[in-house]
C-alpha cells in the first residue's frame, strides 16, 4: 500500500518545489499499534525533554500509555493537562494557550504532542509556533481535517479568528485507539468531509467569479479523498477498521490539500462560515459547544438546500453593490456555475449519508433555532469576508439592499 505522503506528493507532482515543501512532513503512520512508533521517532530526534498536551479525556484513552512508552525510552516527559471552561468544554482560547505555553516554557520542552482532536491540535499548535518549538499529532478520534492545519482557529474575547502558527512534524494515528472513538466523534468527522462538497463548490464560484487562487491538484485530493468516504460510509458507519483508516486517511490527505495550497480554500467555504456563526452564538449565550464536524455535516445541508433552490431559480439579479464586474462574471459563467451545483448532493442525499453514521441531520437536533439559521444564512458569508462564496453573492445582491 502506497504511504499517504507518497501518495499525496505523486497527485501534487506538477506542482512547484516550493509549493511541495508545504507538505514534507516527516512521516504519516495510519495503523494499529502507531502510537508504539512514538518513542523511537523522538529518540531519532534526540529530544531530550517532552511535553505531552491532553485533555482529561483523551489522557485517559492514550496520553497515559504514550507517557509510559516514552518514559521508558528515558526521555523525560511533563504532562499539560488542559483545564476545561466553566461550561465543561476544553475550547482554543486565551486561557488554555496560556496555561500550555506557560509549561512550555517553565519545562524548557524540545517538542510538544498533541494527544486529542481538533480543538486540542489547535491549542498545541498555536503553543507550539509562539515557543519556537515542533509538534507531533496524535489523534484520538477521527473527528476533524485540522490535524496536519498551520492555521490556528483561536477565540479572542469570544471572536473566533484564524491564526497563522505550524503543522506537524509527524502524525501517528493509531488504529485501535481511533476505532474506540465514541460515535458522535467519528459521525463529526464525516460531517466534515461531507462539507467538502459545498467548499469545493465555492471554491470553483470564487476562482470564476472574484479571480481568487486555485489549485487543481488541491482541488482533486480533497475530492478524492471525500468520495473514498462516501464510497466506505457502511464501513465507517460499523466502526470497522478499514473504514475508520479510510476516515482519518481522508481527514489527513484534506489537511494535506490545504498545506498544499497554502490555507484552507479547498476544505472551507460557506458551510464552515455558518458553523462559525453558530458557534460563535453559542459562545455570546455561555452555552456548551457541539462538535465542529456535526454543525459542518448539518450546515452542509442547509447550503445545499439553498444553493439547488438558486440553481433552480436561476440567477434572477445579477448586479452586486459595487462589485460589477463579480456581477457580469456570475452572468458570464453562469451555466458553468449551475452545472457546478447540480453535481453538489441535494440535502436530502446528504441528510441520509450522515443519518448511516449516526450524525445530527438537522438543526432542531443540533438545537440552533429557526430564528439562528435564518439569521447565519443572511449574515454567516461576513464570517471571511476574504472569501466570494456564493452565499455572500446572494446576500450582496442589489435588490435585498434596496
Amino acid at each position: 500500500m502506497t504511504d499517504i505522503l507518497t501518495k499525496i506528493k505523486l497527485a501534487a507532482a506538477g506542482c512547484d518545489e516550493n509549493v511541495l515543501k508545504a507538505i514534507d512532513l516527516d512521516l504519516i503512520r495510519i495503523e494499529a499499534g502507531a502510537i508504539l512508533e512514538v518513542a523511537s521517532y523522538l529518540q531519532g530526534k534526540h529530544y531530550r525533554k517532552v511535553i505531552i498536551a491532553a485533555d482529561s479525556i483523551t489522557y485517559e484513552v492514550a496520553g497515559n500509555k504514550l507517557n509510559e512508552f516514552v518514559e521508558n525510552a528515558s526521555i523525560s516527559v511533563q504532562v499539560t493537562i488542559i483545564k476545561p471552561d466553566r461550561q465543561g468544554d476544553v475550547i482554543a482560547d486565551e486561557a488554555s494557550l496560556i496555561q500550555l505555553i506557560a509549561d512550555i516554557k517553565q519545562y524548557a520542552a524540545e517538542v510538544v504532542i498533541a494527544v486529542g482532536g481538533g480543538t486540542l491540535h489547535d491549542i498545541v499548535r498555536y503553543s507550539a509556533y509562539i515557543s519556537g518549538i515542533p509538534f507531533i499529532s496524535v489523534p484520538t478520534a477521527p473527528s476533524v481535517d485540522g490535524f496536519n492545519s498551520k492555521g490556528a482557529p483561536i477565540l479572542i474575547r469570544g471572536e473566533k479568528v484564524t491564526i497563522p502558527a505550524i503543522g506537524p512534524d509527524a502524525i501517528f494515528a493509531d488504529l485501535d485507539v481511533l476505532v474506540k472513538a465514541p460515535e458522535a466523534l467519528v459521525a463529526a468527522g464525516f460531517g466534515d468531509m461531507l462539507g467538502k462538497y459545498t467548499s469545493l463548490f465555492d471554491w470553483k464560484f470564487g476562482s470564476l467569479v472574484a479571480g481568487e487562487p486555485y489549485l487543481q491538484a488541491a482541488a482533486d485530493i480533497t475530492k478524492s479523498a471525500l468520495l473514498q468516504c462516501v464510497e466506505h460510509v457502511d464501513l465507517i458507519a460499523e466502526r470497522q477498521a478499514e473504514g475508520i483508516r479510510t476516515l482519518i486517511s481522508a481527514l489527513i490527505e484534506s489537511g494535506l490539500a490545504m498545506l498544499l495550497y497554502g490555507n484552507s480554500h479547498p476544505a472551507s467555504g460557506a458551510e464552515h462560515h455558518l458553523s462559525h456563526y453558530w458557534e460563535m452564538e453559542y459562545i455570546r449565550l455561555g452555552r456548551r459547544q457541539l462538535l465542529h464536524g456535526a454543525k459542518v455535516g448539518v450546515a452542509s445541508m442547509e447550503i445545499s438546500k439553498l444553493y439547488h433552490r438558486i440553481a433552480q431559480e436561476g440567477w434572477k439579479q445579477p448586479s452586486l453593490s459595487g462589485e460589477e464586474e463579480k456581477a457580469d462574471a456570475i452572468t458570464a459563467n453562469w451555466e458553468q456555475i449551475r452545472r457546478e451545483i447540480l453535481d453538489i448532493p441535494n440535502d436530502e442525499r446528504l441528510r441520509k449519508l450522515l443519518k448511516k453514521v449516526g450524525g445530527p441531520v438537522s438543526v432542531e437536533e443540533l438545537s440552533v433555532s429557526d430564528e439562528l439559521l435564518d439569521r447565519s444564512l443572511r449574515e454567516a458569508h461576513q464570517v471571511r469576508l476574504n472569501r466570494f462564496t456564493l452565499l455572500r453573492a446572494y446576500n450582496e445582491r442589489l435588490d435585498i439592499q434596496e
